[in-house]
């Protein structure tokens, strides 16, 4: 069987350049970078680091064909093409889900149903049989149809990505923990960083950033659909798993503080952190942002709250000038906030220094840097 693969990462859109960062850094090859998606190929083992190691992907899929199709037929004829028994088992189970955009095959359902149609076609002709059971591990298939060409894709991850495996509980309004990642990234939190975020939640930012300062893998707590595939061999998953624990850094200084003013979320973020084994690396108290005052050489990332969610945009907006007159951003006090609010700058009381147009599910927002 041929080694090489090539792999397909959607990501937030406006993290793509530290998804490609992450992808060569791991060792992909051949890299490409669309809007909210970065495209590579590896060897087979790829498929088990990217799942285990990539902070900022939302799910690794393998990438299977690109056709242009405006008729059924040529979808029909573009999916038996693909060599399916490469990953697809005569027992396997092959859901088919996608989306259609601006396209001639506008009908989800009857894309949907073609596909399967067109893959049970290819596997008879491998297996030699007519019907399928699909009882075995799921491979699911993925398609996406924009502007007539169609991508053909098979999902390795199962769960999103952003599910570590150490969140067991959120409070009402979490960021996602992809999007914390490239967050921390933009943060240049480094394995002696003394991080801060006095809106800590249920922890997200808090977490990440040690992830990151000790290199720890985000899904080493966790397992992926493609682990039960017996056309991968079962050792790429041990071996990738003892790389990512070999990397880790374990001399680090790096210490978090976070503080929330609400008591429930304090003893929720503490159950996360200890949860994430991340205990001793975070202390984290009740506390009013007013309250809130920098240490030296620190990096503050945070997420408060705003009047679309979780207050009156007055509220929210008193609370902007608050941060501004405490946080006091500075070289030796650097501080990136994320928020929707068009106007934050106006509030805080200072332009940032740089502006990244990012999006928290499907909130637009803006991370506001401040770092001179």
């Amino acid at each position: 069987m041929d080694n090489t693969v090539t792999l397909t990462c959607p990501c937030h859109f406006g993290l793509e350049s530290t998804l490609k960062f992450e992808v060569k850094r791991m060792g992909g090859e051949n890299i490409t970078v669309t809007d909210g998606r970065v495209t590579f190929t590896g060897d087979i083992s790829m498929i088990a680091r990217a799942n285990i190691c990539l902070a900022t992907a939302e799910r690794v899929q393998i990438l299977l064909a690109q056709f242009p199709a405006h008729t059924f037929d040529e979808l029909f004829e573009g999916v038996r093409a693909i060599p399916l028994e490469r990953f697809i088992l005569k027992d396997s189970a092959f859901p088919v889900k996608g989306h259609s955009l601006n396209s001639a095959l506008s009908s989800v359902p009857a894309c949907q149903s073609i596909i399967k149609k067109a893959t049970v076609k290819r596997l008879s002709s491998v297996y030699g049989i007519e019907y399928f059971e699909e009882i075995g591990a799921p491979r699911q298939i993925q398609f996406n149809i924009l502007k007539n060409n169609v991508t053909v894709m098979l999902d390795t991850s199962g769960e999103g990505l952003h599910k570590r495996g150490y969140r067991k509980n959120s409070n009402a309004a979490p960021i996602k923990e992809t999007l914390a990642a490239g967050i921390i990234d933009f943060a240049k939190v480094k394995r002696n960083t003394i991080f801060c975020d006095p809106f800590c939640g249920s922890r997200t930012f808090l977490i990440e950033a040690a992830y990151k300062a000790l290199n720890i893998a985000p899904g080493l707590k966790r397992t992926f659909s493609a682990e039960k595939w017996e056309t991968l061999p079962s050792h790429i998953w041990v071996e990738e798993r003892s790389r990512a624990m070999d990397n880790i850094v374990r001399d680090s200084d790096f210490f978090a503080y976070g503080s929330d003013n609400d008591p429930e979320s304090v003893q929720l973020a503490l159950s996360n952190c200890a949860k994430a084994g991340m205990r001793k690396r975070i202390n984290i108290i009740k506390a009013d942002v007013s309250e809130f005052s920098p240490r030296e050489n620190s990096v503050t990332v945070c997420n408060p709250p705003y009047g679309e969610r979780m207050l009156e945009i007055k509220d929210a907006e008193r609370l902007y000038s608050i941060m501004g007159s405490v946080f006091s951003p500075s070289a030796e006090h650097q501080c990136h906030i994320i928020t929707p609010h068009e106007d934050f700058e106006s509030f805080f009381g200072r332009k940032a220094d740089k502006t990244r147009k990012l999006y928290n599910g499907m909130i637009k927002c803006n991370l506001f840097s401040y770092y001179k």
